[in-house]
């Protein structure tokens, strides 16, 4: 009996033995996989950052180029609208100028028709108000040409604009 108690007390030991071998080898397997996976996870955690990053850095860049986009196009506006207003300024002056101008030849006319006979005066009156049609024909050519020029540059400001808006659309 003591015997077969010694040889159950071997077996039971090298049984607990070959156990506390298995789970060793299972802890140590299990830790491993363990810092495999904290490896992946720090791994990806740094792709993502270097993502987002980068996405950070893009964005900048895009939204750096929409700006200088956008200033240019205004900048062309008000440069456009400048010489709009010049333009207007002198086809008033020019228009104002005929006025005046008109204003003296009517004076002439009429001292050529009281020099001459009836049908000079009526000469001078048909000249006088052709005279004051051509000078507001002018004025309002000069306006709509100025009413023109400005709804271009509108226009093409506002096309510059979309340009730049859909250039940094097509960015994204």
């Amino acid at each position: 009996m003591t015997w077969l108690r010694a040889n159950l007390m071997t077996a039971a030991a090298l049984v607990l033995a070959v156990l506390l071998a298995l789970q060793t080898w299972r802890l140590h397997t299990e830790q491993l996989a363990h810092r495999d996976l904290q490896v992946s996870v720090e791994r990806d955690r740094q792709a993502r950052t270097a993502a987002a990053l980068k996405a950070v850095n893009d964005n900048t860049a895009k939204q750096e180029t929409h700006a200088t986009a956008s200033q240019e196009n205004a900048n062309e506006l008000l440069e456009e609208l400048s010489r709009q207003r010049d333009a207007a300024v002198a086809g008033a002056a020019r228009a104002e100028r005929l006025r005046l101008d008109e204003s003296r030849r009517a004076a002439t006319y009429r001292a050529m028709s009281e020099a001459g006979a009836a049908a000079c005066s009526a000469l001078a009156d048909r000249t006088t108000a052709l005279d004051r049609q051509l000078a507001e024909g002018v004025g309002v050519v000069a306006e709509l040409r100025g009413v023109v020029e400005r709804r271009d540059a509108e226009v093409k400001a506002l096309m510059g604009q979309i340009d730049a808006d859909r250039a940094l659309s097509e960015q994204r």
